[in-house]
């Protein structure tokens, strides 16, 4: 058993706790960079780790009403069979194209994405705290049920490809689109987050990726964590969590760019900047648009 990755464990279990994101952006890169753990390995097992540990932090958030039952629900319809998809393609790269080259892809395209979605929250906690109103409760029309199934795909696709990200693109989405409040988007986040894992978590285990030693190490400290980090989340102030939130983005950001292909970064982040800047205007026209309690009326 190795104490660092106890500690690094308890680190990100209270990280996912409090803010529904961080964990997979971080250990993978960890495992990979400090740990000498190889890629497709630490993908698998951090995977794995991490469906038990938002096992226990969706629990934790069910019993603490902070989960919106029918956009998880929605979500995991379009994010289930799409990372089973992501799994079978890294295991096709894998084998066509080597460990060393797809890992500078999968790091190039995630680092940038995370910094640009980190800058994007903190200049909306920052500059814009009062432009889109917040709300704890919606009714799902039509709109909002297509936009939580193509959440799900895209989203369980990139878990199923490089174990990192779901809970960053999932919480952004939440904020921007849907417009909950942030106990409720970590609450949503993790528990949506516990199904997509468990999904990639065994292809990944039959695919012969996980190390299960170094999944219980990681658990010992992780699952204290996230219970740690779930009673922070609901006692902490908004903006203090937004805060939270976009640090933590821009730290699993930086940390993958540092092993990224430039080329890729540079491409994926004028991509990125364009996607969630559209993102956020969408936000905006809906908050113009629309009176301030449509779609609140029925509680989840």
């Amino acid at each position: 058993m190795d104490p660092a990755l106890v500690a690094f464990g308890l680190g990100i279990g209270v990280l996912v706790g409090a803010t529904g994101m961080g964990g997979a952006s971080l250990m993978t890169p960890a495992l990979v960079l400090i740990f000498g753990v190889n890629p497709v390995t630490a993908i698998g097992t951090d995977i794995l780790y991490a469906a038990v540990t938002k096992t226990a932090g969706g629990i934790q958030h069910l019993r603490m009403r902070t989960v919106h039952r029918g956009l998880a629900f929605w979500m995991a319809v379009g994010s289930v069979p799409s990372a089973l998809l992501g799994v079978f393609a890294i295991e096709w790269l894998q084998r066509n194209y080597g460990g060393i080259a797809l890992e500078e892809i999968i790091f190039g395209i995630l680092g940038a994405t995370l910094l640009v979605v980190g800058l994007a929250t903190l200049v909306r906690t920052l500059l814009l705290p009062d432009v889109v109103r917040e709300r704890r409760d919606m009714h799902l029309y039509r709109r909002h049920i297509i936009a939580a199934v193509a959440t799900g795909v895209a989203t369980g696709f990139v878990i199923g490809l490089t174990s990192a990200g779901s809970g960053t693109l999932v919480a952004i989405i939440l904020i921007a689109v849907f417009r909950l409040i942030p106990p409720r988007v970590v609450g949503t986040d993790i528990f949506h987050g516990a199904v997509l894992l468990w999904a990639a978590g065994i292809a990944h285990f039959a695919g012969g990726n996980v190390d299960l030693a170094l999944v219980g190490t990681i658990l010992l400290g992780s699952l204290p964590g996230v219970l740690i980090g779930g009673r922070l989340a609901i006692r902490s102030g908004h903006g203090l969590l937004r805060m939270a939130l976009a640090v933590v983005l821009v730290a699993s950001g930086v940390a993958l760019i540092s092993k990224g292909d430039l080329q890729v970064v540079m491409v994926t982040a004028a991509i990125a900047s364009l996607a969630f800047g559209a993102l956020f205007t969408y936000a905006l026209r809906r908050e113009v648009g629309l009176p301030h309690g449509e779609g609140v009326r029925v509680p989840h």
